[in-house]
């Protein structure tokens, strides 16, 4: 390395180490996790702008400098990758084991998946809409868009994977031939395999419970022991996440490209729009339920403000179940089947709104008119149906448009096009994604008599990351 590059590097990872320094400070004197995660979102963003004005976006010094920064920010995410599968199977089987899971559990499952896939639904068509009224469908930056070839030959291959099943083939995808290799997420659709799978353990063990309880005892215990234990992990995890959110915003503030996001504005704009859109529909469904949208929001805040600058539905996989049921009264089994299913169906921000937008703008490039019902009814329905599958990690947005775009037969540059901003929209999306799995839970424990409303009424029932950080 030499020393025009060395000398920058060591400067810019001299300022990171102090940051996080500042940061570990802030813990000590006993400041809310709160606001060291926003604190750590403000200086993200000064120093990922420090680094492109003074080294470039894609200069030397600032790439070295930005892969050490990763080891932080991809190490944190990798780790909340790392709990997401132990997490769901013991939530899940841990509910049966509680006896919080008999005869409901079908009217629960049921509950859940028809909001989640009528929201996605909705979504797409919001997202639609919004796309059509606002001009997007004939929007002039594709005419003059220069697309990486190399991008391009990344996302062709990415389709190509996903249009290799077809949806009767998805749907078997979704039977955990081999538990094991869906607990270690071998599979696109593991995570819902491996709900399927908790769920016939729990099963069995009711059956179990009512033949040998001594059997049934012996394994009671040992969930409940892998439970406290994951929690823990968990704990730890989430201990990590300001220095993890300063080294993830660093990068994307350093690495976007701001004349394209200036020129790209009006669709960010509209993207946010349809999100705020969907949040509407959210609180319909919460009124439907007689739940306070006002009550909702203040108390699902730090989940919903975490899924934003974390930009990963499974990360917020743990607070979003805690949330739920400590704060929202959702009973264990609906507040741990919402939030493991919401992380691979129905997501309405990456496979509803951002999918059926991205369709809508390149359709006319085509020659397809957005407003006829041979694409509109298509693509809601094409919306609807990939849902199921898309991962609420990074990436997912992105596979669900190529599902999309592929089954409709459109073109791929749209996704290429439109990679500078999606990180930023992306924060908005994975929020409402988190929001849409937890109006699931609410509906679900309602329609299945479980919601606790003496919870969901008590201003103090809260929960906060710093009870898993503690």
């Amino acid at each position: 390395m030499s020393m025009e590059v060395l000398v920058p590097v060591a400067g810019i990872l001299a300022v990171f180490a102090a940051m996080l320094v500042v940061l570990k400070i802030m813990r000590s004197k006993g400041l809310s996790f709160t606001a060291r995660v926003f604190t750590a979102l403000g200086l993200g963003v000064l120093l990922g702008l420090g680094i492109q004005l003074l080294l470039g976006r894609d200069g030397d010094a600032a790439t070295t400098a930005l892969d050490w920064i990763s080891i932080v920010g991809q190490g944190y995410i990798g780790l909340l990758k790392m709990l997401v599968m132990p997490l769901v199977f013991v939530a899940i089987v841990g509910a049966f084991t509680r006896a919080e899971v008999t005869e409901h559990f079908g009217r629960i499952a049921f509950a859940v998946l028809a909001v989640l896939l009528g929201t996605v639904t909705v979504a797409a068509v919001l997202g639609w809409g919004a796309t059509v009224l606002t001009g997007l469908a004939h929007a002039g930056f594709l005419d003059a868009a220069t697309t990486d070839a190399a991008e391009l030959s990344s996302l062709a291959s990415q389709q190509s994977e996903a249009a290799s099943l077809t949806l009767p083939q998805e749907i078997l995808s979704f039977i955990p031939t081999n538990p094991f290799a869906d607990l270690a997420g071998a599979r696109s659709t593991s995570t819902i395999a491996v709900v399927i799978f908790s769920a016939i353990l729990g099963v069995a063990y009711i059956g179990l419970r009512d033949k040998d309880v001594d059997q049934a005892d012996f394994f009671k215990s040992l969930i409940d022991s892998l439970y406290g234990i994951v929690m823990r992990i968990v704990a730890m995890v989430l201990g990590l996440t300001p220095y993890g959110i300063l080294a993830l915003i660093a990068k994307v503030m350093a690495a976007s490209d701001y004349r394209a996001i200036l020129g790209l504005g009006k669709f960010v704009l509209v993207s946010y729009g349809a999100l705020l859109a969907v949040l509407c529909v959210h609180c319909l469904i919460l009124l439907a339920n007689r739940v306070n949208p006002a009550t909702y929001f203040k108390k699902a805040f730090p989940v919903l403000s975490f899924a934003f600058v974390s930009r990963s539905s499974a990360g917020a996989l743990p607070l979003n179940i805690e949330t739920q049921h400590k704060a929202l009264g959702v009973d264990s089994a609906s507040a741990n089947l919402a939030a493991s299913f919401g992380m691979s169906i129905g997501q309405n921000g990456c496979a509803g709104v951002y999918p059926a937008m991205l369709a809508t703008i390149v359709a006319p490039t085509v020659g397809i008119d957005v407003l006829s019902p041979t694409f509109f009814v298509p693509l809601i329905a094409v919306v609807a149906i990939s849902s199921f599958g898309v991962a609420g990690v990074g990436g997912g947005a992105t596979f669900a448009s190529l599902i999309v775009l592929g089954t409709m037969g459109l073109p791929i540059e749209v996704v290429a096009v439109l990679a500078s901003v999606e990180p930023l929209i992306d924060m908005g999306r994975t929020a409402l994604n988190v929001s849409d799995s937890m109006v699931a839970g609410i509906t679900a424990s309602h329609v299945a008599g479980g919601l606790d409303r003496s919870v969901l009424d008590d201003p103090e029932a809260r929960v906060t990351a710093e009870a898993h950080v503690s």
